[in-house]
């Protein structure tokens, strides 16, 4: 798929469940670790996670909100080359459980038992500002 769009890349990365978000530590480490996007990719530029309070992550943003995210989608038809997407982009930490209603699936109550109502639930919201993108020899960039 020669020139990627935003609607096409976002199309693709709500069917990649699993990706890997990277934050800087306040001794500028880059950490990664998996997140899942539940599906949902509303790509005008952001995606959402939901974590724990406590999470290492959540300090880190409240540092450095510069934040990357990596996805990986399967290998098409007849072994045709993975999809391979980097994100750059910022990290706002979501404490407000109106927008947490907003962004729940039924798959999260797995990690969350509590629903929205989890005490110290927080929601990170990444805008991107760049996406970089390798399907094949198609490669491309979309800045936002």
């Amino acid at each position: 798929m020669a020139g990627m769009t935003l609607e096409d890349l976002s199309e693709k990365m709500g069917k990649i469940d699993f990706g890997m978000l990277s934050t800087r530590t306040g001794g500028g480490a880059v950490v990664s670790r998996p997140m899942s996007n539940n599906g949902e990719v509303e790509y005008q530029g952001d995606s959402f996670f939901f974590t724990d309070e406590r999470a290492r992550m959540v300090s880190d943003i409240a540092g450095d909100a510069q934040v990357g995210l990596t996805f990986t989608g399967a290998a098409g038809l007849l072994g045709g080359p993975p999809l391979f997407i980097a994100v750059e982009g910022n990290a706002e930490l979501i404490r407000d459980k109106a927008q947490f209603v907003t962004h729940w699936t039924k798959d999260l109550d797995r990690w969350f038992e509590q629903g929205v109502d989890t005490p110290g639930l927080v929601m990170i919201r990444v805008h991107a500002d760049r996406i970089h993108y390798w399907n094949g020899s198609d490669e491309g960039e979309i800045a936002l």
